[in-house]
């Protein structure tokens, strides 16, 4: 948005009276909430499978569990 028309459209806004204001921020905010809400979809913890499994290939699972256990100090 142009500084300008936006400087425009703030100084309009400062001219209604309070109940509009915060009328035109309330539907505002409900505009913005329906569009974001519209772009998120229910996600599923399965996209998450199989990420960071090259992280594990030189790691010997035995061994980590070992120290994992170890460092508990119980």
């Amino acid at each position: 948005m142009e500084t300008q028309k936006y400087e425009q459209i703030l100084s309009d806004i400062q001219t209604l009276p309070l109940s509009e204001q915060l009328l035109l921020l309330e539907q505002t905010a409900s505009l913005i909430r329906n569009k974001t809400t519209s772009l998120s979809k229910p996600r599923s913890i399965m996209e998450l499978k199989g990420m960071g499994k090259d992280l594990w290939k030189k790691i010997d699972v035995d061994q980590y569990i070992a120290d994992e256990r170890a460092s508990w100090g119980g």
